[in-house]
């Protein structure tokens, strides 16, 4: 069982509002109001789980910079009313920053009873390990 403070709790409940946000905006075509504040309660989601000062050190990384930027010129696409483009963008900062935890979303969604099996599968299971860059081969 995972403690999470207060704040974190709190956090993880702008991430996910955050996410649905974002989710619903694409939905209706790219309304960049939905848009926008999924993108400001992610943000506000994050900053609240591992703090302003891991968070500022997370999207200022040497390697992470390509993809800060690109969620950063995303965000200010969308803000200026081109959602499309903005969305695009994002989503390559997005692949950028958070591209490292595909593989252990995957692990995670697993264990969890019925996706799991249907991620097990063996059909399905080598093309999402492709997908989640995870190498299953031994280094021998």
């Amino acid at each position: 069982m995972i403690w999470l403070s207060e704040r974190q709790k709190f956090g993880v409940g702008f991430t996910a509002s955050g996410i649905f946000f974002f989710l619903f905006g694409i939905m209706t075509f790219f309304d960049s109001g939905f848009l926008a504040l999924g993108n400001l309660l992610f943000i506000i989601g994050l900053v609240l789980i591992i703090g302003p000062q891991r968070t500022v050190a997370f999207f200022t990384r040497p390697t992470k910079i390509r993809g800060t930027v690109c969620f950063a010129l995303g965000i200010l696409l969308i803000l200026l009313k081109w959602s499309f483009f903005g969305f695009i963008l994002e989503s390559f900062g997005i692949l950028g920053l958070f591209g490292d935890f595909f593989g252990t979303i995957v692990q995670f969604l697993r264990s969890i009873p019925y996706i799991g099996d249907l991620l097990n599968h063996p059909i399905v299971a080598p093309t999402i390990d492709r997908l989640a860059g995870i190498n299953n081969t031994l280094p021998v």
